[in-house]
């Protein structure tokens, strides 16, 4: 069973933290997801291994937590993740996929001195407006003005209910808009047969971001769940090598 904490909204969320030493990794998992999936499940067994602090949790709306996912947006789950950071003490290690590449950038550029390391993987930064928003056709966006909401077909079982406020929110979240240091071990990971994450905008991101020591991985074949045995294998490598560089 999950542990809960209030956020200073008032919104419940789940997690489970595992004792062990800093700096402690958190995964911030993505858009409709919840700390269950496969990668949030086997780095938690991997850092229970290796004797290192680990966190994982639910945004609201998501999984165990409190609240309607159609409630949510990206500055909701931003602060979330912001409470739930507050559980740990010293360093973090943040492991963002798909959308909690996004909030791990938040989190990295409200909190630099806090954040040790960061690996992404299929980050999807801004995703709300040059996706979603761009994406659009001129009808899907009458509707979403007008009815508050429209369903976009989803890969994953049910549609998408994408709401105007989730849309107008994330413009005040953008970060590939402004100046984006990142003053500390960064791995990017991304596959190149994502299709929900185009190669380009991982070449984006590593090409706006600024910061002493950041690499972009590609990994030939690989899709946005980035869960087989060999990608699971990278990702905690990619961990241990920012940890290594961020103890130089």
């Amino acid at each position: 069973m999950p542990d809960y904490l209030i956020t200073p909204a008032g919104r419940k969320i789940a997690y489970h933290l595992t004792d062990g030493s800093a700096p402690a990794v958190v995964f911030l998992g993505g858009f409709k997801s919840d700390m269950g999936g496969t990668k949030a499940v086997f780095l938690e067994d991997w850092a229970r291994r290796q004797g290192r602090a680990f966190l994982r949790f639910d945004y609201s709306g998501h999984g165990d937590s409190s609240g309607a996912f159609t409630d949510g947006a990206i500055g909701d789950w931003y602060h979330d993740a912001q409470a739930a950071i507050g559980l740990v003490a010293g360093p973090v290690v943040l492991v963002g996929s798909s959308m909690g590449g996004w909030i791990s950038l938040l989190l990295a550029r409200s909190q630099p001195d806090r954040v040790a390391g960061l690996v992404t993987i299929a980050a999807a930064p801004d995703f709300t407006e040059d996706s979603m928003w761009a994406g659009a056709t001129e009808a899907q966006r009458a509707a979403l003005m007008t009815d508050g909401q429209i369903a976009l077909p989803s890969e994953y079982g049910d549609p998408y209910i994408i709401t105007r406020r989730l849309i107008e929110d994330g413009r005040d979240y953008l970060v590939l808009r402004a100046p984006l240091q990142l003053p500390f071990p960064v791995r990017f990971l991304q596959g190149t047969a994502d299709k929900d994450v185009d190669m380009a905008v991982a070449q984006r991101l590593l090409d706006h971001a600024q910061g002493p020591d950041m690499r972009l991985t590609l990994v030939d074949g690989a899709d946005h769940r980035f869960s087989d045995d060999a990608c699971l294998a990278l990702i905690a490598d990619s961990i241990t090598d920012v940890i290594a560089r961020a103890e130089r």
